[in-house]
């Protein structure tokens, strides 16, 4: 397989309005890609394309080596796993019950259904009937139906947007497992430390247009100033621009030990969003 997602010159239209203009990017096999940015910037358009529920007004897209006219097919289907505001449960059936009918669709086998319920840490609840759940719950159950068949590829369309910190941390670890065993992670957030957290490479989208991608880490290196924040017993807190003609300055506060703390100014990935298209991914 060449790369697990590969998009050029994609362009989405909704009376004559462009929801995505002009979009090209690739995701390489068993990579976390993250895709960011605030709320109508055009993320759940773009994976409705991804995944076949939209057709592009333009542009080429490839998923899995599969041209996006052929993305209605059951073979299709059956390799990449989906959770999106589309995405639903059957309410009178318990956790349990909906999971092992999903089995029975994607014909996966039944020892899955534990593990998927390890993965979203709903074991003890698995015999709970889902119109009772909280909107968390139910978030969860979602996203173990969208691992069930143990897809090649992934999209999951804010995760973890309805729950509690515990239950976040328990599904980041599980999403880093099931990449680590192979599995291709396409993933929309406009949470920023979770992107940092998970995701190999990012994609800034706003308007529909893609604003910057990377590695958040170098992201984070690019736009920085590199200048030192130090701060004292004191209580001073110092702003010393990274130049050679500050290394005394620096020697001599940690010789004399006045030095509480000392980190280099590297910007979080909302505050390079912030940077780039002057607003706050909310």
């Amino acid at each position: 397989m060449n790369n697990a997602i590969e998009v050029n010159g994609l362009r989405k239209v909704f009376d004559q309005n462009a929801a995505i203009e002009d979009v090209s990017f690739f995701v390489k096999p068993g990579e976390i890609f993250g895709l960011l940015g605030p709320s109508g910037s055009g993320k759940t358009t773009t994976i409705k394309i991804l995944t076949g529920e939209l057709e592009q007004t333009a542009g080429d897209v490839n998923v899995l080596d599969v041209h996006s006219q052929s993305f209605g097919t059951s073979d299709f289907k059956s390799k990449i796993g989906i959770l999106s505001d589309n995405s639903s449960l059957y309410e009178r059936l318990t956790i349990y019950d909906n999971l092992k009918l999903f089995c029975k669709l994607y014909d996966a086998p039944l020892e899955q259904i534990d593990v998927m319920l390890d993965v979203v840490n709903l074991r003890e609840e698995s015999k709970k009937t889902v119109s009772k759940l909280s909107k968390g719950m139910k978030q969860r159950v979602l996203l173990a139906k969208a691992l069930i068949h143990k897809p090649k590829l992934v999209f999951l369309d804010e995760p973890t947007s309805a729950l509690d910190p515990g239950n976040v941390a328990h599904i980041h670890r599980g999403l880093q497992k099931l990449n680590e065993a192979g599995t291709t992670i396409f993933l929309t957030t406009h949470d920023m430390e979770e992107a940092t957290e998970l995701c190999d490479r990012v994609a800034f989208l706003d308007k529909g247009k893609l604003q910057e991608l990377g590695n958040p880490d170098e992201l984070r290196y690019k736009y920085s100033t590199h200048a030192f924040h130090v701060e004292t017993f004191a209580g001073e807190r110092l702003v010393i621009e990274n130049e050679s003609g500050n290394a005394n300055k620096i020697k001599e506060l940690i010789e004399n030990g006045e030095v509480k703390a000392m980190q280099t100014d590297n910007p979080t990935l909302g505050q390079i969003f912030l940077k780039i298209t002057g607003k706050e991914l909310v």
